[in-house]
């Protein structure tokens, strides 16, 4: 364990310890539930990862299951203390004002192997930056009187992408756009020119591969919605993520599910143009959107050297 790692990775160590020695032992849920005297649901969220273990309470595990390795056990107490660690997300002025399904993704996010991502309206939220991303939250501004739960989300953006591509080995991000989202120009053609120059600036940077889906490909896939798939490493440790409204995500964890949108995404990623005629469409659109802006200031000024009213 170093110092860095976010309470997560320490748990994912944590659990996956516990579950390989359980299936070393030959051991059931129940059977380990049973012996420890807890309740089958609590091995199974340990399992899972919803929620980290005592210290005390893995110590008996670790004895129930014949971990006896006196640096392996001292390694795994450390990263139970490690997992139990307040995160940054968990602070009341960001929990409050956040959904249950975004608080998984911040858990699991942070220690993916591997993101993919299809979007079928806008730029995703990690790329966002604060003026599109302003611009978005400001058409929930009624579900949100007082704006408290705006600035959280739009701060919780900076956050995670400073997160997500400053860690030593981030994950492989892999984005599909609709085409149509090139031409959705959120918020005016001089912000939209900016938000799409900064998806290209993570391309160059080597930190996401984008693809764009024409209109004649992505229709019906679309028809599924913006989703995420989120790859921890293990076959079993892949989760999906689902953005609609104010409040109106969720997280699952269903092995049937995600196997159908994994293959949607794979379809996706087949039918879209490659990396580079990808970059090369988002630099055209963000040239018409320059020019745009271009014709617009001589317009304007034009209108002032006339006398013509603004």
């Amino acid at each position: 364990m170093t110092a860095q790692d976010p309470p997560a990775v320490a748990r994912r160590r944590v659990r996956l310890a516990l579950r390989n020695a359980r299936q070393r032992q030959k051991l059931t849920q129940q059977q380990v539930a049973d012996a420890l005297e807890w309740s089958l649901s609590k091995v199974q969220r340990i399992e899972s990862g919803d929620v980290s273990v005592s210290t005390t309470d893995l110590r008996a595990a670790l004895l129930l299951l014949d971990v006896r390795d006196p640096r392996r056990v001292d390694q795994l107490v450390e990263d139970a203390k490690a997992s139990r660690r307040q995160r940054w997300w968990t602070r009341p002025e960001y929990r409050d004002h956040l959904t249950p399904a975004m608080l998984q993704l911040l858990q699991f996010e942070s220690e993916a192997t591997a993101i993919r991502v299809f979007q079928a309206t806008l730029i995703p939220g990690v790329l966002q930056t604060p003026d599109y991303a302003n611009w978005i939250y400001n058409f929930w501004s009624g579900e949100d009187p007082d704006g408290e739960g705006l600035k959280v989300r739009v701060d919780l953006r900076a956050h995670r992408r400073q997160i997500l591509f400053s860690m030593p080995d981030p994950p492989e991000y892999l984005l599909v756009l609709d085409e149509s989202v090139l031409h959705r120009t959120i918020g005016g053609p001089s912000l939209f020119a900016d938000q799409l120059a900064a998806v290209l600036k993570f391309v160059r940077d080597r930190q996401i591969s984008v693809r764009i889906i024409p209109f004649t490909e992505g229709a019906i896939s679309a028809m599924l919605g913006s989703f995420t798939i989120l790859e921890l490493g293990d076959e079993e440790d892949v989760f999906l993520y689902r953005e609609g409204g104010w409040l109106q995500d969720t997280f699952a964890h269903s092995v049937k599910e995600i196997r159908r949108y994994r293959e949607t995404f794979d379809q996706l990623w087949a039918e879209s143009f490659d990396t580079e005629v990808s970059v090369r469409l988002i630099e055209a659109r963000m040239a018409e959107l320059r020019a745009e802006v271009g014709r617009e200031s001589v317009s304007r000024r034009k209108s002032r050297g006339t006398g013509f009213p603004l």
